[in-house]
């Protein structure tokens, strides 16, 4: 009878021990995954140009790019205005903390951008050496 109060006492405690260890794996990646995030805050035209303001956050030693695009919505323009920005690797603040990235986008030859556009805007982390892409965000403004 002994040996069956010390088999469960066992199998108690490797429970207990399972759980506790699986509520650790469960909470370490949502404890991970508060880096790498990036928010839209601003869009807005100056000067002929799309700006953007970018809050965004990373985690230390990434080896990624933050990228900025736009695009005029109307389709009856055929000279509709598409822009991008990058901030580069060494340029991003990778302290898991929250920064701002104020971004001046440049047109893409031929096209252009005028007041009222509407426009999407899409953000993104892009990783230079298998081309992934993380943590993607679009709104669409009005300029």
């Amino acid at each position: 009878m002994k040996s069956t109060i010390v088999r469960r006492r066992l199998a108690g405690a490797a429970v207990t021990a399972l759980v506790i260890g699986a509520g650790v794996l469960a909470t370490a990646p949502s404890a991970a995954a508060k880096a790498n995030e990036l928010a839209i805050d601003n869009v807005s035209f100056r000067d002929s140009k799309v700006q953007v303001q970018v809050t965004y956050s990373c985690d230390p030693g990434i080896d990624q790019e933050l990228v900025v695009n736009a695009a005029t919505l109307d389709p009856d323009s055929h000279e509709g205005g598409i822009a991008a920005g990058i901030v580069k690797q060494d340029k991003l603040v990778c302290d898991y903390a929250n920064h701002i990235a104020k971004m001046t986008l440049r047109t893409a030859t031929g096209t252009h951008f005028a007041k009222e556009d509407k426009v999407k805007v899409k953000v993104f982390y892009f990783d230079n050496n298998d081309g992934f892409i993380s943590a993607e965000q679009t709104a669409v403004a009005v300029l």
